[in-house]
């Protein structure tokens, strides 16, 4: 029998918000090529209103996130990084064409983005031992102190680490309780687009983590200036950008994550760095109380 000749079937990336797979609401596309300048795919260029819409679904499902337990949070982040294993191949392929690197060390990178989910899977029930406490106080008091997350925080992502890096900004906003809005690299989206598959099949609630692809600094400046972002990472911004949008975010006393020059951040260890920036500390009070006859407390 004759092998019988197919059409060529083309991805289709769409931005990954509300736990759904929007086109821009533009209906704006821009061409993403490899590092040869030959054609990959159009992505969607996504507008000041989808950041917006992006915003809002965050804030709705910070509620449910941030209360979450810990444990289950970490059991979200583990079962990403079996999801993510599951399609290696294709993210290996898509790092390979979007850096201009060889598989092998599109590869290399892949499996480090695997093993930095499943690291900070491993930080969600450990971060407020280490980061919280209790305070010795002057007075027949508890006084203990104990991490929060911050809120909706928006992470402009790397612009040259197109996963690695992308991987390694997102897991610990989400590890610590908050919600994510994440602008993708904007010369190349695609690895971004195809981890909001992943994360949709990771048992990761609608909103937790929102992926818009398209001009950075067009982008950026709505969500550094947004009153319902609480926080910004600014590592995809170069110097320029990130000065003005430090001033955007003052407006709110938005916490503020400022990019570093380290050639070699995401294949160094990562430390708790990128969880504490979006961690508030709550310090409650408490009187001890009295035991029995003798008054002794406890």
């Amino acid at each position: 029998m004759s092998e019988i000749a197919r059409l060529s079937v083309f991805k289709t990336y769409k931005l990954y918000v509300g736990g759904k797979f929007p086109r821009s609401e533009s209906g704006r596309v821009y061409e993403v090529t490899d590092a040869k300048g030959q054609w990959l795919a159009n992505a969607p260029l996504s507008s000041r209103k989808d950041a917006r819409d992006a915003v809002v679904a965050a804030r709705k499902a910070f509620g449910g996130w941030s209360g979450a337990t810990a444990y289950n949070r970490g059991q979200i982040l583990y079962r990403a990084a079996e999801m993510l294993e599951g399609r290696r191949a294709q993210f290996v392929t898509e790092v390979a064409q979007a850096e201009g690197i060889s598989k092998t060390k599109a590869a290399a990178q892949v499996d480090a983005a695997v093993d930095r989910l499943v690291w900070y899977a491993g930080w969600t029930d450990k971060i407020a031992q280490v980061v919280g406490g209790a305070n010795p106080v002057a007075g027949p008091f508890f006084n203990l102190s104990t991490p929060e997350p911050t809120g909706v925080v928006a992470v402009l992502a790397p612009q040259e680490s197109s996963f690695l890096g992308l991987v390694s900004v997102i897991a610990p906003v989400i590890a610590t309780g908050n919600t994510a809005v994440v602008v993708a690299s904007e010369r190349a989206p695609l690895p971004a687009l195809s981890l909001g598959e992943v994360l949709a099949t990771s048992d990761l609630p609608g909103g937790v983590v929102n992926v818009l692809s398209g001009r950075t600094a067009e982008l950026a400046a709505p969500l550094a200036a947004h009153q319902d972002v609480n926080a910004i990472d600014l590592t995809g911004a170069g110097p320029e950008l990130a000065r003005e949008l430090e001033t955007a975010a003052a407006d709110n006393l938005k916490r503020v994550l400022r990019p570093r020059p380290d050639a070699d951040e995401w294949t160094a260890d990562p430390g708790t760095r990128r969880m504490t920036a979006f961690l508030e500390t709550k310090t409650v009070w408490h009187p001890t109380g009295a035991l029995g006859a003798a008054g002794s407390s406890y």
